[in-house]
């Protein structure tokens, strides 16, 4: 399937969300309104943080979110460090697997977001 992809974030602390995506992981909004909030991700990727959904006052479970958010990125250490100078808390600054590093932070509304080191389990193998 070809197009642009998009990912809606249902949100009850719309505000502090809004927030923390815009401020701490450095998104630009390019859509605003009282109840949904646009995110550019790349030039065919964005993020709709919107109202209406459930938070809680720790990372949600995978029944209450079975999404992660996952950037990638080339050099792990450093953009831990560059989150952290914007407020990020992380979960987990190095979790090490057999197939990558990861980095763990939760919004406000407790949604598991990751970091991800780029390697050569960072995309899934072209189909030729």
């Amino acid at each position: 399937m070809e197009g642009i992809f998009g990912i809606n974030l249902f949100t009850e602390r719309y505000e502090a969300c809004v927030a923390f995506y815009e401020q701490v992981l450095g998104l630009v909004a390019y859509r605003r309104t009282d109840s949904l909030t646009g995110f550019r991700i790349n030039e065919r990727t964005y993020l709709l943080v919107e109202r209406g959904g459930v938070a809680t006052a720790t990372e949600k479970s995978p029944e209450q979110n079975p999404t992660v958010l996952r950037w990638d990125v080339a050099d792990l250490p450093s953009a831990v460090t560059r989150l952290e100078s914007r407020g990020a808390v992380f979960r987990e600054r190095c979790k090490r697997f057999s197939w990558g590093t990861i980095a763990v932070l939760l919004d406000p509304d407790g949604n598991r977001i990751e970091l991800g080191e780029i390697g050569p389990t960072s995309l899934p193998p072209t189909q030729e």
